[in-house]
C-alpha cells in the first residue's frame, strides 16, 4: 500500500512490527524532492513507539489481522490454552498485560483475540 493512502488507526509493518498508526504528518514537496510523509506507530504486540520518514510514493506493508473468537480451557501463570470456536483448534498464548482483562480471565470464557504474522493476542472478553 502507497504511505500517503495511510491513515492514523490503522496497521502497517514498522521494522518487522505490526503496529497502529498514532501520528502521521505530510509535508508539502519543496523545490528538491518529492512530498515526504511522517509516521508514528505503537506495536501491536509489545506497545514500543516506532517511527518512519519516506516519501509518499514509497510502498509499506500491511498487515493481515484475523479477527476471532475462543475459549478459555485453562490457565497457568504464564499462559492461556485458548480454543477457537470455529475451527476448535487448541493453541497457547501470552497472558495479556492489561489488568482489566486478565481479572476476567476465567476458564470457560469467550474471548476475543487477534492473529497476525503468526502471533495471537487475547484484545477483550467477551461477556
Amino acid at each position: 500500500m502507497e504511505l500517503g493512502s495511510i491513515k492514523t488507526g490503522s496497521y502497517v509493518m514498522l521494522d518487522g512490527e505490526p503496529c497502529r498508526i498514532v501520528s502521521y504528518d505530510k509535508s508539502k514537496p519543496g523545490k528538491h524532492g518529492s512530498a515526504k510523509a511522517r509516521i508514528v506507530g505503537i506495536g501491536m504486540f509489545d506497545n514500543v513507539k516506532r517511527g518512519l520518514v519516506s516519501p509518499v510514493s514509497a510502498n509499506v506493508e500491511v498487515p493481515i489481522i484475523d479477527k476471532r473468537t475462543g475459549q478459555v480451557i485453562s490457565l497457568t501463570p504464564s499462559s492461556i490454552q485458548i480454543m477457537d470456536m470455529e475451527t476448535f483448534e487448541v493453541f497457547e498464548t501470552g497472558m495479556p498485560e492489561d489488568a482489566t482483562i486478565k481479572d476476567k480471565i476465567q476458564n470457560g470464557v469467550e474471548v476475543e483475540y487477534w492473529q497476525a504474522i503468526g502471533r495471537n493476542k487475547i484484545v477483550r472478553v467477551k461477556s
